[in-house]
């Protein structure tokens, strides 16, 4: 019966263990296949260039745009001549109409009533970060030149974050597949429960790190080139499938510490019964006898029922004394009387 409460106990966390594994494998596979459509809407920011590689901006609208963004470090002229540059690569098939930025890579495609269509995905890549001058061929100085200093600004700061991010990601991986892995051990014994927990408040740390760092890095990142970049045409967006995955990964790491630190308390494995009551029957020791129970005087005395040996009664009293009353009589009775409560 106790070994059975120990894996009852044990279950609950190992499961919610396993769903965090699952959650941080589907981060880690976004943007990696372009065939499926399942890994494709798991991104964390897409980038959308369709009115970049259309055309459709003026100059006339790209002054509105600027204006009402308040912009006055890039011109007009700026803007037209890098649309220009980056419409004039559309014939190489070099830009695409959206992009889609995963942990490890990012996808490609084309807009078709609305629908995003994958084409492509590029190879998964350790500390991997999208550098759109490097990915659409115009890394040349005449085109950084046309960008806002906010957008170095913030490139740099994204590269060395991005780092810190997979870093995390990866350390969360691969401490919640050993907290998996000794889990199993946890069914035997509180030590078990012990080591488990120990991994998995470094896999939770770690996870909720990775979590924090994600949603804060592309948020900065929407907000701080997402009005500048619609001057020139270009739409951010945050990805939801993936941000619902790394948060359910941090909640269920969360309630699988609380079960591993809850089964170090409680649910030895231990059997119910006392084993040591047993140990002392088998010595032949015997228990000691309960208080107010009822024993003849006298070591020879023997029960008032069956065959009793002659006893000498107390002498009669003087024959001028009193009558004894009927207590007194009582209390002349050779055996000891019960005790009333």
């Amino acid at each position: 019966m106790g070994k059975a409460g120990r894996v009852a106990c044990i279950i609950t966390p190992y499961l919610l263990t396993i769903a965090t594994l699952i959650c941080i494998i589907f981060v880690g596979l976004g943007c990696t296949k372009a065939s499926s459509s399942t890994l494709n809407n798991i991104y964390f920011m897409r980038i959308d260039l369709s009115n970049i590689t259309n055309g459709t901006k003026t100059t006339s609208e790209i002054e509105s745009i600027l204006s009402d963004l308040d912009i006055t470090d890039v011109t007009s002229s700026d803007v037209k001549t890098l649309v220009d540059d980056i419409a004039s690569n559309e014939v190489d098939s070099l830009v695409k109409e959206f992009y889609d930025i995963g942990l490890m890579g990012y996808c490609d495609g084309q807009i078709n009533n609305k629908n995003f269509n994958t084409t492509s995905c590029s190879d998964p890549k350790a500390e991997f970060y999208f550098d759109p001058l490097v990915v659409w061929d115009l890394n040349s100085t005449s085109v950084k030149d046309l960008l806002p200093d906010d957008y170095n600004k913030v490139m740099k700061v994204y590269k060395a974050v991005s780092k810190w991010m997979f870093i995390a990601y990866v350390v969360a991986f691969a401490v919640t597949i050993i907290e998996i892995l000794v889990g199993i051990f946890a069914i035997c014994s509180r030590w078990g429960s012990c080591v488990t927990t120990i991994f998995a408040i470094v896999g939770f740390l770690f996870t909720a790190a990775a979590s924090i760092t994600s949603t804060v890095l592309f948020s900065i990142f929407k907000s701080s080139l997402g009005t500048t970049l619609k001057a020139y045409g270009i739409k951010l967006t945050m990805g939801k499938n993936i941000f619902a995955a790394t948060w359910l990964a941090v909640a269920f790491s969360l309630a699988a510490l609380i079960f591993w630190v809850f089964s170090v308390c409680c649910c030895s494995g231990r059997s119910p019964y006392n084993h040591k009551n047993r140990n002392i029957r088998s010595k032949g020791l015997t228990a000691e006898k309960a208080p107010y129970t009822y024993e003849p005087i006298g070591a020879g005395a023997q029960p008032p029922f069956g065959h009793q040996q002659p006893t000498s009664y107390p002498p009669p009293p003087p024959p001028n004394s009193y009558p004894m009353t009927h207590q007194q009589q009582h209390h002349a009775s050779p055996y000891e009387p019960f005790r009333h409560s």
